[in-house]
């Protein structure tokens, strides 16, 4: 029941929310003009020792890179910390600006690169089966702390600024040393993440049901309007002998027979047992309506009509209605996304009931939460994919995001996600064509995002696509 529509906006959102909330390196701001000499250097240092870090990465920071030529050690070159330092846009706007050439610390900086491997952190780092975000930062700032605070080469090279001062060289690398701490590893927000994808996914699937009960409730309390007019103290003719077809109406009395029914009925799992204002309120619209007035004259008297009411009720009254909206923001904070899509699921269970006859309805007649186990591990997996790809993605994206001519500060960060999501899905997914993909995503971007985002996020992906393709690292077909 819970297709991969829902699942990709599921995806979507739980990973926006995750990259929003997550702790990330944040870079220390700029002095102003009054400050001291200490803290100007203070500064300038601190923006050199993560530019460093960059550069004995693997990262490209200026043409006259030192360590061109020299072997990269695979646990030092594009580690984790350092791709999450090269996507913050302050660094790379300083990169971009070319207001750091590092050619200070140009002379000493292979001897540095390799006495890094004489720590003990490294040695300690490269024994490590599965190396952690964590683990790269702990070596890092053991790199800054003990290596580069202490080696009388680089506190030479230092000191050719002329802004040089000891103060200032200890609380440089002091401020990047609380940069590097400052970061939490978000394991614990993680877990809460991908807990919270699979429990909005469990909690789809009981709107489903919800929705379901929503017939036995409005039926129920049809039965008890009639019975409280038979029972009044003057009744009228038509009190006493009122049109019960509504009352009477066979899909209602399928739906509370039925096993698969129960637990959310009979044992009280239904919300809507304790909202009889809201349901009052429903039925008296219900019948208002047009839909009502035809249905009560109708002298048909079968399952198929009696299905066909119903499917003409929420198509046109309760789904549309504010009502159900509101009163489901205050029982769930995920259903009001899900209502559109769990509501084409009910609209096509109440048809396949229509041919049960009046009889009990069986399992298949009710649509199972998953399709299959790929469908059911499709979400979390497609959630880990974005999270551990995400700034190689997000470097594609920047890569024609500023050949385009568009500010990456003015992007929304929600058009990110999506394009994120969407080259996660599209790189690791081959059964899926590109086409699908990419219509999925547009349209979740139209209605996520910024007016003009399904267009934007097209023309992107089919750049970065294209890109891929003339790599070599994607074998699909773009188009079809």
């Amino acid at each position: 029941m819970i297709n991969r529509v829902l699942i990709r906006i599921k995806v979507v959102q739980m990973l926006y929310s995750y990259l929003l909330s997550r702790s990330e390196f944040k870079i220390i701001p700029a002095p102003d003009t009054t400050a001291t000499r200490d803290r100007k250097y203070a500064y300038k240092l601190y923006l050199d020792l993560l530019l460093l870090i960059l550069q004995m990465s693997g990262y490209e920071i200026s043409g006259a890179n030192p360590l061109r030529g020299v072997a990269l050690d695979k646990h030092l070159n594009r580690n984790l910390l350092a791709k999450s330092l090269n996507s913050l846009d302050e660094l790379r706007a300083i990169i971009l600006e070319g207001r750091k050439d590092l050619k200070a610390f140009s002379a000493v900086l292979p001897d540095l690169y390799e006495s890094i491997k004489h720590l003990p952190a490294y040695r300690s780092h490269i024994r490590k089966k599965k190396v952690e975000l964590k683990d790269d930062v702990e070596l890092w700032i053991s790199i800054l702390s003990s290596l580069l605070a202490k080696d009388e080469r680089f506190i030479t090279a230092a000191r050719t600024d002329v802004d040089f001062t000891i103060r200032g060289f200890e609380s440089g690398i002091e401020m990047a040393v609380d940069t590097l701490r400052g970061y939490n590893d978000n394991r614990q927000l993680f877990i809460q993440a991908r807990n919270s994808l699979t429990n909005s996914l469990d909690k789809a699937h009981e709107l489903y049901f919800q929705l379901l009960a929503l017939i036995v409730e409005i039926t129920k309390a049809e039965a008890q309007r009639l019975d409280e007019g038979r029972n009044k103290f003057l009744p009228t003719d038509a009190d006493l002998h009122p049109n019960t077809k509504l009352a009477d109406n066979r899909l209602a009395k399928v739906l509370e027979a039925s096993p698969r029914m129960e637990e959310y009925i009979k044992d009280g799992r239904t919300y809507w047992t304790d909202e009889p204002i809201f349901i009052m309120s429903l039925l008296n619209k219900i019948r208002s309506s047009e839909i009502y007035e035809q249905y009560m004259d109708s002298y048909r008297d079968d399952i198929e009509e009696d299905c066909e009411f119903w499917r003409n009720i929420f198509r046109n009254i309760i789904l549309p209605g504010d009502d159900l909206a509101e009163m489901l923001e205050s029982k769930s904070v995920y259903w009001n996304d899900d209502l559109h899509v769990i509501g084409t699921f009910v609209l096509k269970t109440i048809r396949r009931l229509a041919h049960t006859d009046g009889g009990e309805p069986t399992d298949s007649d009710f649509l199972p939460q998953f399709k299959d186990d790929e469908d059911r591990n499709f979400g979390p997996e497609l959630f880990i994919t974005a999270i551990d790809n995400f700034d190689d993605y997000k470097e594609l994206i920047n890569r024609f995001v500023n050949t385009r001519q568009w500010d990456t500060d003015r992007l929304a960060f929600m058009d990110i996600v999506i394009m994120v999501t969407a080259l996660a899905e599209i790189l690791n997914y081959p059964a899926i064509p590109v086409p699908v993909s990419l219509n999925e995503y547009i349209e979740i971007a139209n209605h996520y995002s910024t007016p003009r985002s399904g267009q934007f996020i097209n023309g992107i992906l089919y750049s970065v696509l294209h890109y891929l393709k003339e790599q070599g690292k994607l074998l699909k077909e773009i188009e079809k």
